[in-house]
Formats: structure tokens, C-alpha cells, sequence
């Protein structure tokens, strides 16, 4: 809990003035920052695991993709935790919480699919090209940045905009925020595509590792 509660008060000082006008904007941040950490963590996680793991499955009988669920199973108890100083910051800053946070099961599911699925591909290029993690957590940064998570996505011009719309965890982050911070249900489409991107990941990644998982053991 101490994690997320410190980043966003971190983040909520350097950024509340310049978003004033984003009402409640300490819900508005660690609804998506609670998101994006989940993601951030498990998926370089499951690089590191993975690679560490080639060595155990020498030698003893270890199901390979062992190593990436049990990132995600440790991202959710994260998660979850994290949900408590969030719902906490709602309280005091007098953001109405509504039944609209019962969609959060599908959101959180989604949201580990997808995180899955990214965390095999990206397990599996480890790999074969070590360098991939330090690469990794560069890239991630940029796309902390590019993703609305502490500013809101009307502050971009028209373009920018539309681009959002190619990066998937745009989806994920918008399918977890808008049931907390707005306290609606996610529209249909919305759903709809994040369930489609979360799946599609999952498959895509599940069949490279599935096909790599062989050679995988050897080439550490």
C-alpha cells in the first residue's frame, strides 16, 4: 500500500497545479497508477523470471509458463492492497464511489490478460536477447508518458488524440479508471475492445512461448 500511496502523493504535488482543473485529481492519478504499476511490474517481472527459471528447468521438471503466472498472481495481491489507500484518498477527497466498482472483477481480469499475455512475448525475447529487460524499462518509461495516466487526454491536440487510440494500455487504463474516478460502467465499445486486445495478447503470446518453450531452457 505504502508504494502507490507515496508515488502518487509524489505525483500529485508536482502535478495538481499544473491540472487543477481536474476535479478530485488525486483519485483521477492513482486510479490509473494503480493500473499501470500492475502492468509495468508484472510484465518486467516475468522477463527476469523467466530467464532465472531456464536454469532451474535443466534440471528439474518446471511447467515454464509457471514463471509468469506466479508475476501476475504476485501483481494482484499488489493490486489489491493498493485498492485500499485508493478507495481511502476517494473518501477524503469526497469522490462518490458508486456500484459502478463492481465492474472492477472484469476490469482486473482484463487487465491480467493482457498483462499475461505481453509478459510471455516479452519472456520469451528475454530470453534469446538478454538485453531486452534494460531496453524494456526505457521503453516503459516512454510509455508511462504517452499513456493518460497523470495528465487527462483532453489536454492533447486532435492527433495525439487519435493516436491514443493505437496504444493498447490506453484501453486498460480507461476499463479500470472509469468505474472509480467517473463511477459509471465502461461503454460497450470500450469493452468490447479491451476484451478483444486483452484476449488477442493472451493467444499471441501464449502460441510464441508455447513454440519457443522448447529452446527456451538452452539458450540461458
Amino acid at each position: 500500500m505504502l508504494q502507490p500511496l507515496g508515488m502518487m502523493l509524489v505525483l500529485t504535488i508536482v502535478f495538481s497545479q499544473l491540472f487543477h482543473h481536474v476535479e478530485g485529481y488525486a483519485a483521477y492519478l492513482l486510479s490509473g497508477l494503480i493500473a499501470w504499476n500492475f502492468f509495468a511490474q508484472t510484465t518486467t517481472a516475468a522477463i527476469y523470471q523467466s530467464v532465472w527459471g531456464g536454469a532451474l528447468i535443466r534440471k528439474i521438471y518446471v511447467p515454464q509458463t509457471v514463471f509468469s503466472v506466479s508475476t501476475v498472481g504476485t501483481g494482484l495481491v499488489n493490486l489489491t492492497l493498493s485498492l485500499v489507500p485508493m478507495f481511502l484518498i476517494m473518501v477524503i477527497t469526497h469522490r462518490p464511489i458508486t456500484l459502478a466498482v463492481l465492474f472492477l472483477p472484469y476490469s482486473v481480469l482484463l487487465l491480467t490478460v493482457f498483462s499475461l499475455g505481453f509478459g510471455l512475448l516479452l519472456s520469451t525475447i528475454a530470453v534469446k536477447f538478454a538485453d531486452i529487460a534494460e531496453i524494456y524499462r526505457i521503453l516503459l518509461q516512454a510509455w508511462l508518458y504517452l499513456t493518460p495516466i497523470m495528465y487527462p487526454s483532453d489536454i492533447l491536440p486532435p492527433l495525439a488524440r487519435k493516436l491514443l487510440f493505437l496504444n493498447p494500455m490506453y484501453y486498460m487504463i480507461l476499463l479500470f479508471r472509469v468505474p472509480i474516478y467517473d463511477g459509471v460502467m465502461p461503454s460497450m465499445p470500450l469493452i468490447a475492445a479491451g476484451t478483444a486486445i486483452a484476449v488477442l495478447t493472451l493467444v499471441v503470446g501464449w502460441i510464441y512461448f508455447s513454440h519457443r518453450a522448447d529452446k527456451m531452457a538452452y539458450n540461458v
